[in-house]
């Protein structure tokens, strides 16, 4: 991968290019001034207009259906292989974000992945709160076994990425087969909000501020512990989990989220990589089309998907 420099063993760093720097420049002059103010049931038309406007992927076709009682969208790339499925849970905390409006971002790692990719509408909060959306996520999981599914993989990205981590914590040593491998993109795996990073880069992150974090996460969780596993992976037990692909920017609040979830994973001796991607802030991928980075980062975890997949298809 180009524009990698490893630091150590599972960990890579990518520089910020210049091209990359100068399309930053313009968008954080436009949207530091809207910094925080998403809150609530509120900001759900103007978040998923944002995920809207994620570039179409090329060759995706797009499929409502219901799987595990859990209705959702199908993205379709024109070549796929029978028996295989990608499960990517949306981003929008809990509070935020559909199938439709992720159909784009999604799209795009069906493409690269080559497999048809559902993305389950989860219940949100506050309507529905904790833990409705791992209760609906597990059910999608199990509907598409249901079906005859044979090889899985699961994406997410930030909270998406929470009911990722958190689903393979439910799937090992259960009746059902686990997925081969996972891929997150800036995932939330710690809603105690104990990682240093929201002050480190409390002015480096270009959307959040901690006290509006505070309150989509209360709006979630209610009276519940955030360190209970089941709303917080990096508090599960991590042994024996399936390889695990992690890719965040280092200008995001959440930065230490995905640092200490891998560290953590490490050590469980999973088979885990960080890719951390300088001047990125969350949810850079969204921007494919625009920034080298998010080409990059949603090449390469398309491709760990399709290579987890293809390696087990060999071995079966």
């Amino acid at each position: 991968m180009k524009n990698a420099t490893r630091r150590k063993a599972s960990l890579l760093t990518h520089p910020l290019t210049s091209e990359d720097a100068a399309v930053m420049n313009d968008m954080r002059a436009m949207v530091t001034p809207l910094k925080g103010k998403l809150q609530g049931i509120a900001g759900r038309e103007p978040f998923n207009g944002i995920m809207e406007s994620v570039l179409s992927p090329a060759g995706v076709t797009f499929e409502p259906d219901t799987v595990g009682g859990i209705s959702g969208l199908w993205c379709k790339p024109s070549s796929t292989r029978s028996g295989e499925a990608i499960v990517h849970l949306h981003g929008g905390w809990f509070n935020w974000g559909s199938a439709q409006a992720y159909r784009n971002l999604v799209g795009h790692i069906a493409a690269r992945a080559r497999v048809e990719t559902f993305v389950p509408d989860y219940r949100l909060a506050p309507e529905h709160r904790f833990p409705a959306a791992v209760r609906d996520v597990q059910a999608c999981y199990r509907g598409l076994i249901g079906r005859g599914v044979r090889r899985m993989a699961v994406s997410g990205d930030s909270v998406g990425g929470n009911l990722a981590l958190v689903l393979l914590t439910l799937v090992i040593g259960s009746d059902y087969a686990a997925p081969v491998g996972t891929a997150v993109l800036s995932p939330v795996t710690d809603l105690a909000l104990t990682g240093p990073s929201f002050e480190t880069r409390a002015e480096a992150d270009p959307y959040f501020t901690r006290s509006q974090v505070e309150g989509l996460v209360r709006s979630y969780l209610g009276d519940a512990d955030p360190k209970d596993p089941l709303a917080s992976p990096l508090y599960g037990n991590l042994s024996g989990l399936p390889p695990i692909r992690i890719h965040v920017g280092d200008d995001e609040v959440l930065l230490d989220d995905s640092r200490r979830y891998f560290e953590r994973a490490v050590a469980a001796g999973v088979d885990a990589r960080l890719d951390v991607w300088e001047g990125m802030p969350h949810g850079f991928v969204g921007s494919v089309g625009k920034l080298a980075a998010a080409d990059e980062a949603l090449e390469a975890a398309g491709e760990f998907l399709a290579q987890q997949l293809t390696a087990t298809r060999m071995r079966t």
